[in-house]
């Protein structure tokens, strides 16, 4: 599965300026809002699912990444964005560092296949040391998008 099949361009941001997780996945979760992938009446929901997901642990997974992430049933398709956030946030990740690359992903309960292989297809590529690495520097939505094809093509070995 492609990132770039279900990341959603209009909700990239390149420069998350947040404090706490839960100010990070609010405005992860706007961000799908405000490109029209989720509906507006579903935001608090899918915070709240995902917020209870972290308390079953974080997916500060390491390394300055976290991959948070839901099942709920206002998706139709699977559904994610990708955020860069420049002074690291504290994740209450699994190493104790601050995560500074966030890959949220909303997905319809019924597609347990899918949001699983969504979630291995984003941490195959965050195991890629250059991929995180040029993902931390790309300064624009472009540059995220072009990245993220170029993973998706295997350019980035």
């Amino acid at each position: 599965m492609k990132l770039t099949d279900f990341v959603i361009p209009e909700a990239i941001i390149t420069d998350l300026k947040v404090t706490t997780k839960e100010e990070a996945i609010r405005s992860l979760v706007g961000s799908l809002g405000a490109s029209g992938s989720i509906s507006q009446t579903d935001l608090d929901g899918i915070v709240a699912a995902i917020l209870k997901r972290e308390e079953l642990g974080s997916t500060g997974i390491g390394k300055g990444v976290a991959v948070p992430h839901t099942k709920h049933p206002s998706v139709d398709r699977l559904v994610a964005t990708v955020a860069l956030c420049k002074e690291g946030v504290d994740f209450a990740s699994l190493d104790g560092e601050d995560v500074f690359i966030l890959f949220l992903l909303v997905s319809p309960p019924d597609r347990p296949g899918d949001h699983l292989r969504a979630l291995e297809s984003i941490s195959r590529h965050l195991r890629n040391d250059r991929f995180c690495n040029f993902l931390k520097q790309a300064a624009s939505v472009k540059a995220v998008v072009d990245l993220l094809d170029e993973a998706d093509n295997n350019q980035l070995v």
